[in-house]
C-alpha cells in the first residue's frame, strides 16, 4: 500500500511539473456547477462532484435518471451503527460511479446546537462523539467505493439564518471539544479524500480564508491531505482564499480562482508554490479517484464492493432508524387480526426527505398507506385525511404528469425533459441536453393532471418574472412576479404565489401549462433557471376532516395517525421559528387520543418537533424523514416484523425549556456564548427535564443490565434479554466526573455498542473508552490536557436510564 501510495505522488508530481500557469489556476476553479476541467495534456479526465448526503442526484436535477433515496441523516445517527453507516456509504459510491461522478458532497456533520437550525436533517447529532463515529462509517463505505467525500460543512455551520455571512464568535475550547471534534475524528477514522469549508466566518475570518483551521490545524495537526473546496459561491477573494488553504472554488466558470488567481501570481501577490500545494492536492484527489492518467486509483476495478441492493438497504436504514419512545400497554406492535385506522394526509404522501440541495428523485416512494395496505389482511385498514401538514401551496406532484419543453426565441423546441414533479432547478451549466443559456428564451413546464378530488383546485406560481399559467384551456396569470420583500432568496425558497383557482371534477384528466420568459441578468456570475408550479387541493373544513378521523378511530382496535413537518419547515436556506407540527395535526391528534386510547402516532420528521399530546397517546414513533421505503419500513415495525431500531441522537424538547435555541445573528455576529453547553450537556446543567433525552428508545424486548468492569482504556458491559422475543440493544457509555466541575458537563457520551441476544440469553460486550474522553482544550496552554481524578463509568439506556456504573482514576 505505502508503495502504491508513493507511486501514485510520484505521478502527482510529473502531472503538476508539466503544467503551466494558466492550467494551473484554470484546474482550481469549476469549469460549470459541478465539474472541473479536463487537462488532456496530462491524462486528467473531468472530475465530477455531485450533492448528497441520502442520494446522489448526477450532474443533472431531472428524473429522467432516477436515485435511491435513503433516509434523512438524522435517521442514519438514529441507528446508532457505524457499519450500517458505511453500508449506506457503500451504496452511495455505487449510485455515484453509475452516474460518472467522483467526489460526493457528502457527509454533514455539523452539530445540532439549536433545535431551531432548519438543515439538521441533513447532519447527524447533537454529540460531536457520535456524529464522528457515524459519520467515518459513512466516509469509509464510500471511499472502498472508490468515490471521494467532502465532509462539510467545515466549520459552524450550525444554522441557516444569514449562513453567507454570519460571524460565529466560538471560544477555542468549545470549537475544539464540539465544533471540530467530528471533523477531527474523521481525519484520523477515515482518512477522507476530501473537506468543503462553509459559508460562514468564524471569529472574525471566513471560512473559506481560514489560514489558522485550515492550513494549521486540519492539514497540519491532524495531518489531512485531500482536497479543500469551497461550498457554492462561497469563495470571495483571490488572495485571501489561495493563502487561506482552499484549494478549489466552486461553482464555475467565473470564480475568483482562474485567471484573477494566475494574474495575482504573476503580480506577484500570491506565490506560485501556494497554487502549486492547492494543484496537488487536486491531482492527488484525481488519482485516487483514477481519472489521472498512469496513476494507480485506491480501489481498482476488481476490488470494487460487492452490488448493494438499494431498495432494500433503503428499507433496512429506516426500520433500524425509527425510535419508540413511548409504547404504554404494549400498544405495538399491532395485534394479529386488529383493525386500524390509519389517519393524516401525510400518511398518504409521505415526506421522505428535507428541502434543499439534498433533495434527489427516486424511482419510487412506497408511502405509509402503501406499505400498511400490502402489510394488513384485505378489510383491516381504513384510511381518513384528518389533517394536512400542507398549511400552503405545495410543488406540484400527486395526479401531475409532467415535462419541460426549452424553447429559443423564436418558438422553436431544442428540448424535452420528464419531470417528477412541478419544480425546475436548473443551476449553471445544468441544463438539459442541447440547451445553452444563450438560446433558452422560454421554459414552459406542461402535461396533465388528474384531480382525486371534486372541487376548487388552486394553482400557483413560485418564482421571479414573467409567467403565463394556464389550466384546462383557461389562461389564469399571465405577468410578472416581482421579488418578495426585494430579496429574491426568499422567492425561491419561499411560499408559492396562488394565482388561479379551478373548479374541476376527480379522476377528470386536464392539461396544464405553466411558461416562464428567462430572464438574462448581467453582472451575476451564475445563472439559474429556478421556479416551480404549485397546487392545493379544495380545501374542506378542517372541523370536519378531523370530527371524519374521530369516527374512523372510533371504529378500530387502533387507530395510526402520521404526522409531518413540511419543506417550508424543515429546509436549507431558513431556520425554524417555532418547533411546532404545522396546520391542525396537534388538534388531530387530542381529538383522536380523546376518541381511541389505543392511538399510535407516527412523527415524520427530521429533527425535534413538540408533541404536546404525548402523553395522551398509547405509543410514539420518531420516523425522521426515512427514504423512499418509508411505508415499507414503517410497516415491518408496526406489525413486528422488526423491532424499531432506533435511539435519540438529539435531545427532544419544547423549545421554551431548550436551553440554547439562539439562530438569528445580531449585527452580523452570532455569540455561542453557551461555551461547551449545547444538547444533553446544557439540559443537564440547565437541570431542565426533556420530552425524551438523548440515547432513548425503546424496542420490542426488555433488558437487564447486569455488570461493568473497567479494563485499562476500555470496559466490559454484560447485558440480557429479560424479554419475550430477539432484539438489539444499544450500550450507551457515559463519563462522569465524581468530583463536579462548573466548567464540565455533568457527563458525556464515551463510547456505544450495539449487542443482539435472544429470550434469556446474555452476551457481553467491550467498548472502548477514547483517551479524548478524559480531556479538554486547555486555551491557556493551547492544548490537549488530560483531567486527572476519579471518574464513574456509567452504561445504560441512555443519558438519563443509566443501569450500572464503575469508578476508575485517572
Amino acid at each position: 500500500m505505502a508503495e502504491t501510495h508513493e507511486a501514485r505522488e510520484a505521478v502527482v508530481e510529473a502531472a503538476l511539473g508539466a503544467l503551466d500557469l494558466d492550467a494551473k489556476t484554470r484546474l482550481l476553479a469549476g469549469q460549470d456547477m459541478w465539474s472541473l476541467p479536463a487537462l488532456p495534456e496530462i491524462g486528467l479526465a473531468s472530475l465530477v462532484m455531485s450533492d448528497g448526503p441520502i442520494g446522489v442526484r448526477g450532474r443533472h436535477w431531472t428524473a429522467d435518471d432516477p436515485s435511491v433515496a435513503l433516509p434523512s441523516p438524522t435517521a442514519l445517527a438514529a441507528a446508532w451503527d457505524p457499519e450500517l453507516a458505511r453500508r449506506a456509504g457503500v451504496l452511495l459510491a455505487q449510485e455515484a460511479r453509475r452516474k460518472g461522478v467522483h467526489v460526493l458532497l457528502a457527509p454533514t456533520v455539523n452539530l445540532h446546537r439549536s433545535p431551531l437550525g432548519g438543515r439538521h436533517f441533513e447532519a447527524y447529532s447533537e454529540d460531536p462523539y457520535l456524529t464522528g463515529r457515524i459519520g467515518s462509517g459513512c466516509v469509509e463505505g464510500v471511499q472502498s467505493g472508490g468515490v471521494g467525500t467532502t465532509v462539510k460543512h467545515f466549520v459552524a455551520n450550525d444554522a441557516e439564518t444569514d449562513r453567507f455571512t454570519v460571524d460565529n464568535l466560538i471560544s477555542q475550547r468549545a470549537l475544539r471539544e464540539l465544533y471540530l471534534a467530528p471533523f477531527e475524528l474523521i481525519v484520523e477514522q477515515a482518512r477522507p479524500w476530501g473537506v468543503m469549508t462553509a459559508y460562514n466566518t468564524v471569529n472574525g475570518t471566513t471560512m473559506t480564508e481560514h489560514r489558522l483551521l485550515v492550513n494549521e490545524i486540519l492539514r497540519g495537526e491532524w495531518g489531512f491531505d485531500g482536497f479543500n473546496v469551497s461550498d457554492w459561491t462561497a469563495a470571495r477573494s483571490t488572495v485571501g482564499a489561495i493563502e487561506g488553504g482552499l484549494d478549489v472554488a466552486m461553482p464555475g466558470p467565473k470564480t475568483v480562482y482562474g485567471e484573477a488567481l494566475a494574474r495575482a501570481v504573476r503580480a506577484g501577490e500570491v506565490a506560485e508554490a501556494t497554487v502549486d500545494a492547492a494543484v496537488r492536492n487536486v491531482l492527488r484527489l484525481a488519482a485516487r479517484v483514477g481519472i489521472l492518467a498512469r496513476a494507480e486509483p485506491v480501489v481498482a476495478e476488481a476490488e470494487l464492493p460487492s452490488p448493494v441492493d438499494g431498495e432494500a438497504l433503503a428499507r433496512e436504514i429506516a426500520r433500524r432508524s425509527f425510535v419508540l419512545v413511548r409504547n404504554q400497554g404494549n400498544a405495538l406492535p399491532l395485534k394479529p387480526n386488529t383493525t386500524v385506522a390509519l389517519i393524516g394526509a401525510a400518511a398518504r404522501a409521505a415526506r421522505v426527505l428535507g428541502g434543499g440541495s439534498a433533495t434527489v428523485f427516486p424511482a419510487r416512494i412506497v408511502s405509509p398507506l402503501d406499505g400498511l395496505t400490502a402489510a394488513l389482511p384485505e378489510g383491516a385498514l381504513s384510511y381518513a385525511v384528518g389533517a394536512d401538514p400542507n398549511t400552503e401551496l405545495a410543488v406540484a406532484e400527486q395526479g401531475f404528469t409532467l415535462r419541460a419543453l426549452c424553447r429559443d426565441a423564436a418558438g422553436q423546441v431544442v428540448a424535452t425533459v420528464p419531470l417528477p414533479n412541478g419544480q425546475i432547478t436548473w443551476v449553471g451549466s445544468d441544463l438539459p441536453d442541447g440547451v445553452t443559456h444563450d438560446i433558452l428564451h422560454t421554459v414552459e413546464l406542461t402535461g396533465t393532471f388528474t384531480p382525486r378530488a371534486t372541487g376548487q383546485h388552486t394553482f400557483g406560481i413560485k418564482g421571479i418574472g414573467a409567467f403565463v399559467l394556464t389550466v384546462d384551456g383557461t389562461t389564469y396569470y399571465e405577468d410578472v412576479q416581482r421579488p418578495a420583500k426585494d430579496d429574491p432568496f426568499i422567492s425561491f425558497f419561499g411560499a408559492p404565489e396562488p394565482r388561479a383557482l379551478v373548479e374541476l371534477s376527480a379522476d377528470a384528466p386536464v392539461e396544464v401549462s405553466l411558461t416562464h420568459t428567462v430572464a438574462r441578468p448581467v453582472g451575476i456570475p451564475l445563472r439559474v433557471v429556478g421556479f416551480s408550479l404549485a397546487h392545493q387541493e379544495p380545501q374542506r373544513d378542517p372541523d370536519e376532516l378531523i370530527a371524519e378521523a374521530v369516527e374512523a378511530a372510533r371504529a378500530a382496535d387502533t387507530a395510526v395517525v402520521v404526522v409531518a413537518t413540511t419543506e417550508r419547515v424543515e429546509s436549507e436556506g431558513y431556520d425554524r421559528t417555532d418547533l411546532q407540527l404545522p396546520g391542525r395535526q396537534d388538534d388531530l391528534v387530542h381529538a383522536v387520543a380523546a376518541a381511541n386510547p389505543n392511538t399510535v402516532v407516527i412523527v415524520n420528521s427530521g429533527s425535534p418537533v413538540e408533541l404536546p399530546w404525548r402523553e395522551e397517546v398509547a405509543a410514539v414513533l420518531l420516523g425522521w424523514f426515512p427514504g423512499q421505503e418509508a411505508g415499507a419500513a414503517l410497516a415491518d415495525v408496526l406489525t413486528g416484523a422488526h423491532e424499531p431500531g432506533g435511539r435519540l441522537p438529539t435531545t427532544w424538547g419544547s423549545l421554551a425549556d431548550a436551553p440554547v435555541s439562539r439562530v438569528v445573528p445580531e449585527n452580523g455576529e452570532l455569540p455561542y456564548t453557551e461555551g461547551v453547553f449545547i444538547g444533553y450537556r446544557a439540559w443537564e446543567k440547565a437541570g431542565r427535564t426533556p420530552s425524551y433525552p438523548f440515547g432513548h428508545g425503546l424496542g420490542y424486548t426488555d433488558w437487564t443490565y447486569d455488570d461493568i468492569k473497567a479494563d485499562g482504556s476500555s470496559v466490559t458491559v454484560r447485558v440480557t434479554n429479560s424479554g419475550a422475543r430477539h432484539g438489539r440493544e444499544v450500550v450507551q457509555v457515559y463519563l462522569a466526573p465524581t468530583e463536579p466541575d462548573p466548567e464540565r458537563p455533568a457527563r458525556w457520551l464515551a463510547g456505544f455498542a450495539g449487542v443482539e441476544a435472544g429470550p434469556g440469553e446474555s452476551v457481553e460486550v467491550r467498548v472502548e473508552l477514547p483517551r479524548r474522553s478524559f480531556e479538554i482544550w486547555d486555551e491557556t496552554a493551547n492544548g490537549w490536557a488530560v483531567v486527572k481524578g476519579s471518574y464513574e463509568i456509567q452504561a445504560g439506556r441512555s443519558i438519563t436510564d443509566r443501569r450500572v456504573a464503575t469508578t476508575i482514576n485517572v
